[in-house]
């Protein structure tokens, strides 16, 4: 068996052995149990948690990727399959998939998450149209809408707004009268929503959402954060229509939430907490067109520790939208800067993204261009 064709738990196994660990020493370290380690090596325990497999990763002082089995290099443009993918959302009659248990089809959605937070593109979008049949054969809202929503991120990603759209649209009929399913698929419309230039209805959908979750205390942390989530999108919504002053109460709202949720576990997968609300307020800064106030948080909020926590996917993202704020104020540096430690936190987030494209574009237009971003733009096929 090839070294990629391993369970995770064998990786885990195979690395704790390198770094001459007992089990029980991994698990002090990790603050669990021995028996957690063990059913995790043994596959009895499934990691599809990204946070639980960074802590793994830190500790083994590997790359979560390597954990994962999964290849560091991107190559840069959209990847092939978008066409695949439109094909499956336009099929309405039930797809003959294979038949799958709902702890299989959960354990394909765990990946596709993992896929998507670690910015493995190409491979999500080769496997999405089959994730979506099988998800739309089998008998579980909830599966369904985490597929719709992994599809309408990663189309977003690759500049397919409206079919973006397309897709949270269908996450929210599959939702139904589910509060917090509609909740989590009312983040999705927002991303792409605002993706496409509707700021308006971004925020309309985002805020409303956000209002029907929220009024409960009994809630749970994650629903909490679904909440914050949805607060967050549409400050960024009503920062990108030009009411600055809503955006900035918005984003002090979701500020509330964070500062009361301690360490949770991440079941609908939002990344929500204090570090996430700061960068939200760099973005904000961004919109607004404040860009020395943006880097001027920018510069601080990087160094902090959860910083380092973070998906390599929201790293990546929020990298790119960096480096527009420095190029607001003319710092052609920082953004190259800004723009190569995105490329080497998730490489597809440059190489892959017309957004990115541009903001490459920008910046190597200056003479000379700084270092770095000439590869960048010659990876990306750009000319100078």
């Amino acid at each position: 068996m090839a070294s990629d064709d391993l369970p995770i738990g064998r990786r885990v196994a195979r690395w704790r052995v390198r770094r001459s660990m007992t089990q029980q020493m991994l698990a002090d370290r990790l603050r669990r149990s021995k028996s957690w380690v063990d059913k995790v090596e043994r596959g009895v325990r499934t990691l599809d948690r990204y946070s639980v497999i960074q802590e793994l990763a830190h500790v083994l002082r590997v790359e979560p990727e390597v954990l994962l089995g999964q290849p560091r290099s991107t190559p840069a443009g959209t990847p092939d399959g978008v066409d695949d993918i439109r094909a499956a959302l336009a099929r309405y009659d039930t797809p003959q998939a294979p038949a799958q248990t709902t702890e299989e089809l959960r354990r394909q959605v765990g990946h596709a998450w993992l896929t998507y937070q670690h910015a493995h593109y190409a491979q999500l979008v080769r496997v999405l149209p089959g994730l979506l049949d099988a998800a739309q054969g089998a008998q579980s809202a909830e599966l369904l809408v985490q597929a719709y929503r992994i599809t309408s991120s990663v189309l977003v990603k690759l500049g397919e707004a409206d079919l973006g759209w397309l897709a949270a649209d269908r996450a929210m009929a599959v939702a139904g009268d589910d509060p917090v399913l509609a909740a989590t698929a009312a983040v999705s419309v927002g991303q792409a929503l605002r993706a496409s230039g509707r700021d308006r209805l971004a925020l309309a959908a985002t805020l409303a959402a956000a209002n029907r979750i929220t009024p409960t205390p009994r809630r749970s942390a994650g629903e909490w954060a679904v909440g914050g989530t949805l607060l967050l999108q549409a400050a960024l919504a009503a920062a990108g229509c030009g009411d600055t002053r809503r955006a900035d109460e918005l984003t002090d709202r979701a500020a509330g939430i964070a500062a009361q949720l301690r360490v949770y576990d991440d079941p609908h997968r939002t990344s929500f907490g204090p570090i996430v609300v700061e960068l939200a307020r760099v973005l904000v800064a961004v919109l607004r067109g404040d860009a020395a106030e943006a880097v001027q948080r920018h510069v601080v909020v990087i160094r902090r520790e959860a910083w380092r926590r973070l998906p390599a996917e929201y790293r990546g993202a929020y990298l790119v939208d960096a480096a527009r704020a420095y190029l607001q104020v003319g710092d052609l540096r920082g953004a190259a800067r800004a723009l190569v430690d995105a490329d080497s936190v998730a490489p597809a987030e440059v190489r892959c993204r017309p957004l990115a494209r541009t903001v490459i574009a920008d910046v190597a237009r200056g003479h000379p261009a700084p270092a770095g971003v000439a590869r960048l733009a010659t990876l990306v096929g750009l000319t100078r």
